[in-house]
Formats: structure tokens, C-alpha cells, sequence
């Protein structure tokens, strides 16, 4: 009698599909901008991207993650360029963050789950892990760029290094957040310009 061969280890169930992913948070993205957050389920979602609702499920515990996900990869497509200078790297991040912001999806996404999550403190965190902390990167790529240019002083102490980078980032999002989807002015060349102006004098003022 033939011996059946166990499965490797690890290979166990069905594997997650990226296609699947890809295609259930672009199709969530599309269905915020046509339905908005309060008509917006599940179900249609899933019939948008052509999957099970049982499939979202097993992805997502609920809408609200849901939506948080589907947002944060519109922002992990940003890069810091190497423009030469650290005044050069963040008008061109800037930029990338304000062109992002201004997608319809983005800040119908953005703008439901940030009010939804004043009353809910599992997605504010999921939004810190997911989005947040994950941009952060940018911040820690440019300070140590900077450094290596000669542009800004090492910070030896690894909390005041984390402090710092916590305020780039908050100032950085913050203004520019502010900026596209509270006031809706234009984040341009001439604003982003004079922003990492400010920026830049209160960097070396901390150095």
C-alpha cells in the first residue's frame, strides 16, 4: 500500500491570494467614493471584486479595518527621493503625500475613518499601526541621509532620536493634512517651498 506524503509544514489551508487583496482594497476605495462610509457594506464590496463575502471576512474583522487598509496602501507608494539636499528630499515627499491626499478615495476614506475613530479605540490604534507608523520611515530615512550629508547633526540618544522623528512626522502630516482636507487650499510649489523653510529652522534650532 502506497504512503501518502504529509504537506510541508506551513502549507496547511488555503494560501492568502495578494491578487484578492489587491483587488477587495481597490475595489473598497471605489465603493467609498460612489456610496460613501454609511452605504457602504461588505457585500458590496465583495461583489465589486468578485470574491465571497466569506473571503472579506476572513481578511477583516469589520469595515473599519477594512477601510484602514485599504487607505494605508495608498500610502506606502511613498518614496523619499534623493533630490540632492534635505530641503529637496522633503519638498519632493511633500509633494507625493499632497498628491495622495487629493485622490477622492483618499479623502473620503481618510476623513470617515479619522471620525470614526474618536469612538473607537481599537481602530485609532489599527490607524497608528497600519498608516502612522509605517510612514514614519520616511522621517528616519531623511534624518539619517541628512546626517550622512553633513546637514544635520547626529542624535546619539536613541529616545531624543525617536522623540524628534515623532514630531517631524506630526508636524509634517499635520500641516499638510490640515492643509488639502480641512482649509482645501493647494499644497504647491510655493507653499511646500516655504513649509520646509519653517521646517528645516526649527530642525537646526533643536540641533
Amino acid at each position: 500500500m502506497q504512503r501518502r506524503t504529509p504537506p510541508p509544514p506551513g502549507r496547511l489551508g488555503r494560501p492568502r491570494s495578494a491578487a484578492a487583496d489587491a483587488a477587495i482594497l481597490e475595489a473598497t476605495r471605489d465603493a467609498l467614493v460612489d456610496l460613501g462610509w454609511s452605504k457602504l457594506t461588505l457585500g458590496d464590496v465583495a461583489t465589486r471584486a468578485g470574491v465571497a463575502k466569506t473571503t472579506l471576512y476572513r481578511r477583516w474583522a469589520g469595515k473599519n479595518e477594512l477601510v484602514v487598509d485599504a487607505v494605508a496602501v495608498l500610502f506606502d507608494e511613498l518614496e523619499l527621493p534623493d533630490n540632492g539636499s534635505l530641503a529637496a528630499d522633503i519638498e519632493g515627499v511633500v509633494l507625493q503625500f499632497a498628491a495622495i491626499l487629493d485622490r477622492p478615495e483618499t479623502k473620503t476614506a481618510l476623513m470617515a475613518v479619522v471620525a470614526e475613530s474618536t469612538r473607537d479605540a481599537p481602530l485609532r490604534e489599527r490607524i497608528r499601526t497600519s498608516i502612522v507608523d509605517r510612514q514614519k520611515r520616511l522621517v528616519l530615512e531623511g534624518r539619517a541621509r541628512a546626517e550622512h550629508r553633513g546637514e544635520l547633526p547626529p542624535e546619539p540618544d536613541p529616545r531624543a532620536a525617536a522623540a524628534t522623528a515623532d514630531l517631524i512626522f506630526d508636524v509634517t502630516a499635520g500641516a499638510v493634512v490640515h492643509r488639502t482636507l480641512v482649509s482645501g487650499e493647494p499644497v504647491d510649489a510655493v507653499w511646500v517651498r516655504r513649509f520646509t523653510g519653517l521646517l528645516l529652522g526649527g530642525l537646526a534650532s533643536a540641533g
